[in-house]
């Protein structure tokens, strides 16, 4: 797992079968989609031979593990790879990406360049990510032990357990680490973002939020955080869709938010990158491009048309996987890294919008949330514009569908998006709109993905 990935070099040529694209440019859309067949058909073998030929090694297995993909940024995949070498056969977890990585992160060996001038790709070994520096030492437990300790953490003589909950590669990891009854967690992210989380989880403890303290902070790209108490809201929702819960204590948490916050570079909405979102979703549906392209019209100018409301201090990611709850309270708020100047509506519609894909995920998990989303649906109404509220809930749902992990998962979160735009309440705004413009709008995005410059319309 720890192995090294082998000495700086000026790239391998990517085998006659991987190709993604030749000839004329093609569009981001289109680039992707190709990317996607890539890394997850029979062609990843090759890569994965290729890199793997460079430590002297022979590929014998291989599985995709996990996709990740970010709309404009790129494809990643993991796999787990069984390989020979040296005589002796091991297993380990690679993975491939057609993300942008710095000439230097390349230069310092922490990922091969597979690159023949028309496709390239990059490969590394788990846990050496390359924009992630401080994800080896998070994912070796004595290295762990041995921080904490020296930080002043009462780490058991027996040494630490560590369990990695979440990875997005290149960009951030969530570990939980117990030691001697006590429980903490790792956040790495990149270095260059320690000071401004850091930063943020102050401001919000200042405030009085429950969120997590920054307890230690390492240069490399990796903060300490205590654990929260209470019940995560996901467990709530799949136990009695969170019966006790009043809504407007979510409201409440979020009027809590300083204003501080206000000073904060605003960053861009779930439906203000409806763009990018509906680039993904035409990769992941490219039969669907048409409706793909008439949702994300509807988004783009119910957005114009709609009263956002004033600018306030907002949380950016504000769902279910963030909240923990406790007699009918929120008492954790977690992932503050997006807090910063927005919409009100966008928290609440973010919030709606996971809450809406879950039953289809896990039918038998939430046979309750859809009754929830209704109930926080008319008590939200009372506090945005509903206009609004349904549009921006569309927009999140549609940035899912690129996420799902199944076509018929995704045709789903397509559906339901569909449907936010279809309700009642809309009525009037589509009329304002009119056809003529939806239609306009529609052709719009459908040449943009086309000519290859949709992503420049987020």
């Amino acid at each position: 797992m720890n192995r090294p990935v082998p000495a700086p070099h000026e790239g391998v040529a990517v085998p006659a079968s991987a190709h993604v694209s030749g000839g004329a440019p093609e569009s981001v859309a289109a680039q992707e989609r190709a990317a996607l067949a890539l890394l997850t058909g029979p062609a990843a073998r090759d890569l994965l031979r290729a890199a793997l030929a460079r430590d002297g090694a022979r590929l014998t297995e291989w599985e995709v593990h996990e996709l990740h993909h970010r709309p404009g940024a790129g494809v990643t995949v993991g796999y787990t790879v069984t390989y020979e070498a040296l005589g002796v056969s091991r297993s380990d977890y690679l993975l491939l990406s057609t993300a942008k990585l710095s000439h230097e992160v390349v230069e310092a060996g922490r990922a091969v360049a597979l690159d023949d001038g028309r496709t390239k790709v990059f490969a590394w070994r788990h846990p050496l990510d390359p924009e992630l520096p401080a994800l080896e030492l998070a994912c070796d437990p004595a290295q762990v032990s041995a921080m904490l300790a020296g930080a002043g953490f009462a780490v058991s003589p027996q040494g630490a357990d560590v369990e990695l909950l979440a990875y997005r590669p290149t960009r951030r990891a969530v570990l939980r680490v117990r030691s001697g009854g006590e429980t903490w967690y790792l956040k790495v992210l990149r270095p260059d973002q320690v000071e401004a989380i850091s930063s943020r989880h102050a401001l919000l403890a200042e405030a009085g939020l429950p969120t997590p303290r920054v307890l230690f902070a390492h240069p490399d790209g990796l903060v300490v955080l205590n654990e929260l108490g209470g019940t995560p809201l996901a467990s709530a929702l799949a136990a009695d869709g969170a019966a006790d819960l009043d809504p407007m204590r979510l409201v409440e948490v979020l009027e809590r938010l300083p204003d501080t916050l206000l000073d904060l570079k605003r960053r861009p909405a779930w439906s203000d990158r409806i763009a990018h979102h509906g680039q993904a979703a035409q990769a992941a549906l490219p039969e669907e491009a048409q409706r793909i392209a008439a949702a994300v019209a509807r988004v783009q100018t119910g957005s114009e048309v709609a009263r956002m409301g004033p600018v306030v201090p907002t949380h950016g990611d504000f769902y279910e996987a963030q909240l923990f709850v406790s007699d009918g309270e929120v008492v954790g708020l977690l992932d503050v890294d997006t807090a910063g100047p927005g919409s009100r509506v966008d928290d609440l519609a973010c919030l709606l919008g996971h809450l809406d894909v879950l039953p289809a995920l896990a039918p038998s998990v939430y046979p309750h949330v859809p009754a929830t989303v209704e109930r926080w649906l008319a008590a939200f109404d009372q506090v945005v514009d509903p206009v609004a509220l349904r549009v921006r809930t569309a927009g999140v749902v549609l940035s899912l569908v690129a996420g799902a992990r199944t076509k018929a998962e995704a045709r789903s979160r397509l559906e339901r998006a569909e449907a936010w735009l279809g309700d009642a309440a809309l009525r009037k705004l589509w009329e304002i709109v009119g056809a003529p413009r939806l239609a306009e709008q529609t052709a719009h995005n459908l040449a943009l993905a086309q000519e290859g410059r949709l992503d420049a319309q987020s």
